[in-house]
């Protein structure tokens, strides 16, 4: 039986609409150098006319023409979010419409908030097992934009829009690794809600700082031990993109060089589940990911919840 799990393609989608700090500054009380150097971010896109299932739609479609595979050997499309444009359909479901997927195969949407896609991913991996299908799509995809409070500074400097996915297959030759958590909290961070309509995310940094740093690391050494590496066998980090912060304290409990993290939260923001597949997608395109390296991921958000993993390509 194959118990690995390998990464075949990958996609991302960000929404051509850019916010700057400095477009924040003419709405809220702040400013570029303060939002920048307590969280790395200076940029995040913001949906117009697109919605959640529109960038999760080109997402999976990059991923699909990069892993170069038939869609009828898809065999399970699972998508995380906490922002769907519907109850019901699913986004999963527009994208199996849209796509032109196998229609005979399980299509659903999870929320996990920032952890999402881990989740999905593991999930993903469960049901290929019991699939006579090659190939499962993961997708994060979050249009948090529609949920902030625009006059909480707290909060509106932080979040962005965005989508990206995987395709993924069982291996024998890639070995993977999942740790998944969650402690119940709705006080800490979380989306108020009101007649089944999401208002506004709300959320204490300090406590959230508290948890990531000291979750995150002990979600690394975890998945290295079951994977029977070390830190420095790692070739590369992929932290949830929440705060530059988070990560370099990450990085230096872990006693690894911020040169092994890649970030790209500085044009993003915190796109929640579509931060590490976002970050996967742009990595390959670049020619950071080479065959051979081995990678953890690491998620981390509201719920509150966690999910990491070690992966091989």
């Amino acid at each position: 039986m194959k118990e690995g799990l390998h990464i075949v393609g990958m996609g991302h989608y960000a929404p051509e609409h850019v916010v700057t700090n400095d477009d924040l500054s003419k709405i809220v009380d702040t400013n570029d150098e303060w939002i920048s150097s307590r969280t790395g971010i200076r940029r995040r896109h913001f949906i117009t006319e697109e919605k959640n299932q529109d960038m999760a739609i080109a997402a999976a479609k990059m991923a699909i023409e990069d892993a170069g595979i038939d869609k009828s050997e898809i065999g399970v499309v699972i998508v995380a979010t906490i922002r769907p444009d519907h109850m019901t359909p699913s986004v999963a479901c527009m994208v199996q419409k849209e796509l032109e997927f196998p229609q005979d195969i399980p299509c659903f949407d999870i929320n996990a908030a920032c952890s999402g896609f881990m989740y999905g991913v593991q999930i993903a991996r469960g049901m290929l097992l019991q699939s006579d299908k090659k190939y499962g799509v993961v997708i994060g995809s979050e249009t948090l934009s529609k949920i902030l409070d625009m006059n909480d500074r707290s909060t509106c400097i932080l979040f962005g829009d965005g989508a990206g996915a995987a395709v993924v297959e069982l291996s024998d030759t890639h070995r993977y690794f999942s740790i998944l958590g969650a402690k119940g909290d709705d006080v800490v961070l979380e989306c108020s809600n009101e007649d089944l309509q999401p208002r506004h995310v709300s959320m204490l940094g300090s406590e959230v700082f508290k948890f990531a740093v000291s979750t995150v690391p002990k979600t690394v050494m975890q998945l290295l031990e079951k994977a029977g590496v070390t830190a420095d066998d790692i070739d590369l980090y992929v932290c949830h993109q929440a705060n530059k912060r988070i990560i370099e304290s990450v990085a230096k409990k872990c006693k690894q060089s911020m040169d092994k993290f890649y970030i790209n939260l500085d044009e993003y923001g915190n796109t929640s589940s579509a931060s590490i597949p976002i970050a996967l997608s742009e990595m390959n395109q670049k020619g950071i990911i080479k065959p051979g390296m081995k990678l953890i991921c690491v998620g981390f958000g509201g719920g509150l919840t966690w999910g990491g993993a070690y992966l091989e390509f």
